[in-house]
């Protein structure tokens, strides 16, 4: 693999989706080769499956059908758009990954930490992040935010605040346990100091790998 795969992550609202955006953007300018996916998402099949996943009428999905959901969404997403991107060369930018998967599921739903990994595993076949951004906001300021974005909130986003203080913890955790690949920003900061924080963090990596 010649290419360098960044992921972002961290409880809704935290601003992962925006920052990974300016990210790409940047590196656009830069004359980066760049691609910027979403997890669940991407190809057809794995978008319908994001469908599924985040409908409000599946209130009864059980926690091992929505880890084993996500995790066919994405093995249709590294098959078939960030393995070949990352053969090719490319710095591939994604909202969201196992990290996520490891924190609702593992922390959030309290499924086996063991088994969401060896689900990961399984789905992504030997592709991993080598860097994962957290943005990290407390639970009052993720609902806050929600709430303030004037849009119905789908399934994962209507879960309990004891929820969603479980995954925090649980991106926290991650952190500590990775701390060369996962590096945890306070998302309470400006959206143009966090850019500017990451992008800094970002490209020296590049220009090393020689993506530049």
């Amino acid at each position: 693999m010649h290419g360098l795969f960044i992921t972002f992550e961290g409880i809704d609202g935290c601003g992962k989706s925006l920052q990974a955006k300016r990210l790409a953007g940047r590196l656009q300018k830069k004359g980066v080769q760049v691609q910027l996916f979403r997890d669940p998402g991407g190809p057809p099949i794995s978008e319908k499956v994001r469908r599924i996943l985040l409908d409000r009428d599946h209130g009864d999905m059980s926690a091992m059908t929505e880890l084993l959901l996500y995790e066919s969404a994405r093995a249709q997403l590294v098959d078939e758009w960030i393995r070949p991107a990352l053969e090719k060369g490319d710095v591939v930018l994604c909202d969201r990954f196992t990290d996520s998967t490891l924190a609702y599921q593992g922390y959030g739903r309290g499924l086996d930490l063991d088994l969401v990994r060896r689900a990961n595993d399984l789905a992504c076949r030997g592709i991993f992040p080598g860097l994962t951004v957290v943005l990290d906001i407390p639970v009052e300021e993720s609902l806050r935010r929600m709430a303030g974005m004037n849009k119905p909130a789908d399934r994962m986003e209507n879960q309990a605040r004891e929820f969603f203080e479980r995954v925090r913890r649980g991106f926290r955790q991650i952190a500590e346990a990775e701390p060369r690949r996962v590096r945890i920003l306070d998302g309470l900061k400006s959206e143009e100091e966090l850019e500017q924080v990451i992008f800094q963090d970002v490209y020296p990596m590049i220009e090393s790998a020689g993506h530049h």
